[in-house]
């Protein structure tokens, strides 16, 4: 008999399961991972089956689910599994964590179909001769019999349509004789066609000169792209791509139009085919691990331009090819399609098994494909931080490029590391976890030093291409020798001066963006503070106002000073807005353009600015963190580095480990093509030892200086840490119920752990809440665990609200 009740995680904050009755109707239907709609006081969410039931606990009071929303239960028992771990290790409410692995509820109709297996076709022709014994019913019998009759799939309606009971149905699943599958119906996709090179890798005398062209820009240029944007091209006619089609040099394929459309236009590193030695090395490494069928984590420590995206792709298709599925994190949605178009461009152009999972996406969009993942007709998939919780079977391989990315962390409930949580999904699936990045975390790659991850390292960019040269210009000599307190200094000035002259581009990184870091009074020395958190404003002057990163608030730009109305009032700092302005008055021929999120507040705006300067048509690009990495511009013969040093002033113990990443990073993006590369770091702390080490781009130095600092002060790989913060918007609520945590925490201080706090938060007032926090250290992690879950338990037994109180584990912001 089919179990009478079942427990539910609902999208609550709440860290408890509810027990609900299954409807006499229902029972059958509903199965640990079915999606279900449950009354919840007074009104109804949709909430997943943890597991099933006998009994109700003890003088609860019962209520009955509603309906059940999948046949074919939405999550697989392995991610099941991934939730409990991810709800226990992170302290997240259990039902917030699976509503984050679910794909959204959307006005689509589900499709559901049975057709019979193998096993249901060998009954039923053997029920024809009269040589099968069988101990089902008659009703089950003919339900066969019927499916087998009909010439496509049966579609699933109520059970008195089907002539058969839900219970029957589950029973003939269970045994192997049908397969039931969903799949999403409702609007129809807009498509466009893409269009690859599938004719010889190189450069060939056999080909024409419009062939060349189209090879050219279909391989190293830009990539698989969309007809109509290859059309728009110069040299591109419509008739030389039909015959190079007939003439099966050019390959194309029907694709859905993403609104995050993919960054082709920002340059493009096409697969070899063909691999170095290095890679080669790392290839076998990597293939190794599958012949050993277990899992096993392993670290492709590769330079910029050293080719760790071809290895992937090898890695994908010996995934594929041992009968696997693989998934492949990428950090940002602008890459996501553009691997996935690699991937289809590798794979064949009919290779319809690649699906593209992110926030981007509409939630139409995103169902659909959630669902072709869940019914096995993708068998890649390629995605951010969330992709990793695609419910794809027998999988054989995880890749997280780029592993290093704070954008893997989850900055909201539940608030897990994508990273890890991929390293723990391949534990439960046996599978291949494979962490790439030229500048690994310090904890991944001391887990790599001690063994515990196998280490794969290139130290070579392809065909040994050399690393752009890379120089300090000390900002304290240049304001020696010029007196000028300027964005730009001599040095940069003129290389710049010099990419002009030879026709050459120029990156200029700044990390802030906005024309003004702060609004100050030269008379009281007050600055203009959000209303709604402890930050200064900051000035935007294309929109005329002050603008808070934070909560988004928006201000007039004073003209006079709010506290004492002086009309002294004084822009401190620059953004790239103002140097921007700066680079307009200083080069006013060259063609210059800003990106940062207040000029790309759009994926297409984005992506017209990088198609811009891939193309040619500027000069000099302006911008934020958002270009230091992922992008290939061949013709990028500098980048400059303004205000390297402004994250070592943040109150964080990974401020060095950022800085010597993003210079890294950054460094990587010059002399990517056939013209050497030059890097200027402008810098008033040119001794500190993550600008120094990021000059020679020397990992293994920066990582013994950065270790021994963290061994010094307790702080991860030696010690696992948790930030708890206490938030309310009544300040008395904040204090009182800090002081009350603080009495449990307090006898626990020097016993395994270390608490720090309370204290005011470095942002001390976020989104109208003041904010209190506690830092917790230990050198075991599961004490650390025991000690969060009990402070969780006292809240609870002292009327602390759970909203009030949020642990993060394993921070990668203390703010």
């Amino acid at each position: 008999m089919p179990a009478a009740y079942c427990n539910v995680a609902l999208p609550v904050p709440l860290r408890t399961t509810f027990t609900y009755a299954v409807p006499e109707a229902l029972r059958g239907q509903v199965m640990p991972g079915s999606r279900v709609l449950a009354p919840f006081r007074k009104k109804s969410l949709v909430g997943v089956v943890v597991e099933m039931v006998e009994a109700p606990p003890e003088g609860a009071k019962i209520r009955e689910i509603s309906n059940v929303l999948d046949l074919l239960p939405a999550l697989t028992p392995k991610l099941i599994e991934l939730g409990h771990w991810i709800a226990g290790y992170y302290l997240a409410p259990i039902g917030e964590v699976f509503r984050a692995m679910l794909p959204p509820v959307t006005d689509l109709s589900l499709r559901r179909e049975t057709v019979l297996t193998e096993t249901g076709w060998t009954l039923i022709a053997d029920l024809g001769v009269g040589m099968a014994l069988t101990d089902l019913s008659t009703q089950q019998v003919d339900f066969l019999r019927k499916l087998s009759e009909k010439k496509g799939p049966a579609l699933l309606g109520s059970s008195t349509k089907l002539g058969i009971a839900p219970e029957d149905l589950q029973r003939l699943q269970r045994r192997g004789f049908l397969e039931i599958r969903e799949s999403m119906q409702g609007r129809k996709r807009k498509t466009q066609r893409i269009v690859a090179w599938k004719g010889p890798q190189g450069s060939s005398a056999q080909l024409g000169e419009k062939e060349e062209r189209m090879r050219l820009l279909l391989t190293t240029e830009r990539g698989p792209l969309p007809l109509a944007k290859l059309l728009k091209l110069p040299e591109v006619s419509r008739a030389v791509v039909e015959r190079m089609l007939r003439d099966a040099l050019l390959d194309s394929w029907e694709e859905a139009i993403d609104p995050a459309e993919d960054p082709f236009d920002s340059g493009y590193i096409p697969p070899a085919h063909s691999l170095n030695e290095a890679q080669d090395r790392a290839f076998s490494a990597i293939r190794s691990r599958f012949e050993l069928g277990e899992f096993g984590v392993l670290l492709l420590h590769g330079v910029t331009g050293s080719g760790k995206t071809e290895v992937y792709l090898r890695s994908v298709q010996e995934a594929l090819a041992r009968g696997k599925t693989a998934l492949v994190l990428v950090p940002e949605i602008a890459l996501t399609l553009w691997v996935g178009r690699q991937c289809r461009a590798w794979f064949g152009a009919h290779f319809e098994g690649v699906a593209v999972l992110h926030s981007a996406l509409s939630d139409v969009e995103r169902t659909r494909e959630w669902w072709r993942v869940r019914n096995g007709q993708a068998r890649v998939v390629v995605g951010t931080r969330s992709a990793i919780f695609a419910p794809v079977e027998n999988l054989g391989l995880i890749i997280v490029d780029e592993e290093q990315e704070n954008s893997y962390k989850q900055e909201e409930t539940p608030r897990y590391h994508g990273r890890d949580v991929a390293i723990v999904r391949a534990k439960l699936e046996s599978a291949a976890a494979l962490l790439g990045s030229a500048t690994p975390s310090l904890e991944t790659y001391h887990h790599a030093v001690n063994g515990k991850y196998e280490l794969l390292t290139i130290t070579t960019r392809v065909e040994n291409r050399s690393l752009a040269s890379v120089e300090i210009v000390d900002l304290r000599q240049d304001f020696a020798q010029t007196f000028q307190a300027s964005p730009i200094s001599r040095v940069l000035h003129d290389g710049i001066a010099e990419c002009l002259e030879f026709n050459t581009q120029a990156l200029v990184l700044i990390n802030r963006r906005g024309y003004s870091w702060s609004v100050l009074c030269r008379s009281c020395g007050a600055s203009v503070q959000c209303v709604n958190c402890s930050i200064s404003m900051t000035h935007h002057k294309s929109r005329n106002r002050l603008e808070c990163h934070y909560c988004g608030s928006i201000q007039p730009v004073p003209k006079t000073c709010p506290k004492c109305d002086s009309k002294y009032v004084y822009f401190f700092g620059e953004g790239s807005e103002h140097l921007e302005e700066r680079m307009r008055k200083e080069f006013p021929g060259a063609r210059i353009a800003r990106l940062d999120r207040d000029t790309a507040r759009t994926k297409q705006q984005y992506q017209e600015t990088l198609g811009a300067f891939a193309g040619g048509a500027l000069d000099i690009l302006v911008g934020t963190q958002m270009l230091a990495k992922g992008h290939d511009f061949q013709r990028v013969t500098l980048v400059g580095v303004v205000s390297a040093d402004s994250s070592l002033s943040l109150p964080d113990f990974r401020a060095a480990e950022r800085t010597f990443q993003l210079l890294t990073q950054v460094a990587g993006r010059a002399g990517r093509g056939e013209l050497p590369g030059r890097v200027l770091i402008q810098t008033f702390y040119p001794e500190h030892y993550a600008i120094q080490d990021a000059v020679r781009q020397d990992y293994l130095s920066f990582y013994e200086r950065e270790l021994n600092f963290r061994r010094l002060m307790g702080y991860p790989p030696f010690s696992s840490l948790a930030n708890v913060i206490v938030r309310d918007k009544n300040l008395e609520n904040a204090i009182r119920w800090s002081r009350r945590l603080s009495e449990y925490f307090s006898p626990h201080d020097g016993k395994g752990v270390r608490v720090l706090g309370p204290a005011s938060a470095p942002l001390a007032r976020l989104k109208k809440e003041h904010r209190y926090q506690f830092l917790l250290k230990s050198p075991k992690r599961s004490q650390l665990t025991k000690l969060l879950s009990g402070a969780l338990s006292f809240c609870d037994a002292n009327a602390i609200p759970q909203t009030a109180v949020l642990v993060d584990m394993d921070p990668l912001s203390l703010l």
